[in-house]
């Protein structure tokens, strides 16, 4: 597939597309799919691996939200707990271009007041308005802030001027209007938004900004209404397919949660890692290894290696294959060789409320190198 290059900024940063993988896309039926996608991760990968590493990577956790349980593995857990809770961490990456020019790339810097107005959650948030101090349940249980964008930069040392390109692995309660800044005020305010990342390119597929500009009802749900009206889209850098970005990073499409989702690929010191929202735990990708009450035995039953984050099956078959790629394309981690180094954009969190639905392993987050200004 090809890249559609949609302004300069990219042309100049040599994106290179990923060969390997898009034409494993490609191979029908889908039984023999699966199976030119671990060869095609695993080519790949070495290839990926050889170029070297980024110059840095760190993780920073931005808020914590409720999320249907039955969503997040797919009915498989058989017990009376509704919800649990996810962590969004927003990832900062430094790396050279294939030019040698210094990047930054920003991904999943989620606005939680844009999140707020999806309709899952905002109809979530009327029902508990409707209970005793239902609004500091909202404010104090249900959601919980730990970082704004602003202070996940400002405590890696940098700003949102440094910033060249930022992504989501897909547009799931965003308010693309609070990223790429609009050309008329959002309803209820009275100036135009300024871009959160005044010198960034958002990098999104093709089909997921489609996808946002035309929702079918069964997206309905997750996508903020009028996320684009108004918005400076000019500011999208527009991606078909898999790509490279520079040395050690790379944005890979991984249709099938969303027909535009795409997970990021880093080399660091202890290998390679993804981060995707296909799954909420490692209990997702390696269910075999699980002990969330009912994850394995689901996985076994129905003769699976992965059970998806479910809360939309646009394709459950790719989104089944998108998670197999994933876990090719990561390495073991050195601290368990057990798990694979696949760290989840919002991850399940261990908290009372929800026991015993607790993460078998988790990763604890990414740090590595030198975070640091580099315009």
């Amino acid at each position: 597939m090809a890249i559609t290059v949609a302004t300069p900024t990219l042309d100049a940063a040599g994106l290179r597309p990923i060969s390997e993988l898009d034409e494993a896309r490609a191979v029908w039926p889908r039984g023999r799919r699966l199976a030119a996608l671990r060869e095609g991760a695993e080519t790949f990968k070495a290839r990926f691996k050889a170029q070297g590493e980024v110059l840095g990577v760190r993780s920073v956790d931005l808020v914590v939200a409720p999320y249907p349980t039955g969503f997040a593995f797919h009915n498989a857990v058989p017990l009376p707990v509704p919800y649990i809770f996810i962590t969004n961490r927003m990832v900062i990456v430094q790396y050279e271009d294939f030019h040698g020019v210094p990047r930054t790339l920003v991904w999943e810097p989620t606005v939680p007041e844009g999140s707020a107005k999806a309709p899952f959650y905002r109809q979530t948030r009327a029902l508990l308005d409707r209970v005793p101090r239902g609004d500091w349940l909202a404010d104090n249980v249900f959601a919980r802030y730990r970082n704004d964008t602003d202070g996940a930069l400002r405590a890696c040392g940098l700003r949102a001027e440094d910033v060249d390109y930022v992504s989501f692995d897909h547009l799931h309660v965003q308010d693309a209007r609070m990223i790429l800044g609009t050309t008329a005020p959002i309803p209820g305010e009275t100036a135009p938004r300024a871009p959160l990342f005044p010198n960034a390119l958002v990098l999104a597929q093709d089909r997921e900004i489609a996808t946002l500009e035309d929702l079918h009802p069964m997206q309905w749900a997750w996508y903020v209404p009028g996320a684009l009206e108004h918005a400076q889209t000019e500011r999208f850098g527009r991606l078909e397919g898999s790509v490279e970005l520079g040395i050690g990073v790379a944005i890979v499409w991984t249709p099938g949660h969303t027909d535009g989702n795409h997970s990021l690929v880093v080399n660091t010191p202890d290998g390679v890692w993804v981060s995707s929202e296909n799954g909420v735990s490692l209990d997702n990708w390696q269910p075999d290894r699980s002990r969330i009450p009912g994850v394995r035995r689901y996985a076994e039953f129905y003769g699976r290696e992965v059970v998806p984050n479910a809360n939309t099956l646009e394709d459950p078959q790719d989104q089944y294959d998108s998670m197999v790629l994933e876990k090719t394309l990561a390495d073991p981690s050195p601290r368990d060789e057990r798990w694979r180094q696949v760290i989840p954009s919002s991850e399940l969190t261990n908290v009372r409320l929800q026991w015993p639905i607790r993460a078998t392993y988790q990763h604890g987050g990414m740090d590595y190198g030198t975070i640091e200004p580099r315009r």
